[in-house]
């Protein structure tokens, strides 16, 4: 994908109010499908686009939901930067979501979680998120400035939450001293939580990761 197409998606999309994340995940979609044909997307027929999607149900294996994600991308940039009429689910099938709920965890089995997590950044990026009751992608997004640890205050900022609303959740003061702890090893200056690559934080399955480790651990 040429430099021009992309900053006109991304244009598109910051002007819509879009997520960051999202931002990037829609780009890293069309620049699949135009690597897969070597081609700008722009220049490519609808049965082209569709041989993409059975390419990589077929040959990659990838399940329908990872599909889905490229196909939401993949139609946002055909209807509103190629200005296509008719953007369909280029012979995707739907992905059926399954009907029952997640489990959740219990009180006791979080504190055995988090205590049984021996590094630091780890633990507190699990204690984060389940005592402020955040989302993955709500503590990884976390800035240093966003908790708020003013006696008279006591919140963590979330900025850009679900909907792209921003909110507040309560700081308690068991989490603050551990944050105050991770801010001494750590020293975190753009992102609270960061990622192996500089200047980007933690990653969604970088953070998936860390608690199904620390759910293995024993007690």
């Amino acid at each position: 994908m040429s430099s021009p197409l992309r900053d006109q998606l991304v244009d598109h999309m910051t002007f819509n109010e879009m997520a960051p994340n999202t931002i990037r995940s829609y780009v890293t979609a069309v620049k699949k499908l135009a690597q897969h044909y070597n081609c700008s997307p722009d220049l490519l027929t609808k049965e082209q686009v569709e041989q993409f999607f059975r390419h990589l149900v077929m040959e990659k294996k990838r399940s329908l939901s990872a599909c889905q994600r490229y196909l939401t991308a993949i139609r946002y940039f055909y209807r509103n930067i190629c200005n296509w009429e008719e953007v369909d689910r280029f012979g995707l099938p739907k992905h059926k979501r399954p009907t029952n709920l997640p489990v959740a965890l219990s009180i006791n089995e979080i504190k055995r979680l988090i205590a049984a997590t021996v590094n630091l950044k780890h633990r507190v990026l699990l204690k984060t998120t389940y005592s402020a009751g955040l989302r993955v992608s709500e503590a990884i997004s976390l800035r240093p400035e966003h908790i708020e640890s003013d006696p008279s205050r006591m919140l963590i900022r979330v900025e850009q939450g679900k909907g792209r609303k921003d909110r507040y959740t309560l700081l308690s003061k068991d989490l603050l001293e551990e944050l105050r702890q991770y801010w001494r090893e750590y020293k975190p200056v753009m992102w609270l939580f960061q990622g192996n690559k500089k200047g980007e934080h933690l990653t969604y399955a970088g953070a998936r990761k860390i608690f199904l480790r620390s759910k293995k651990k024993p007690a």
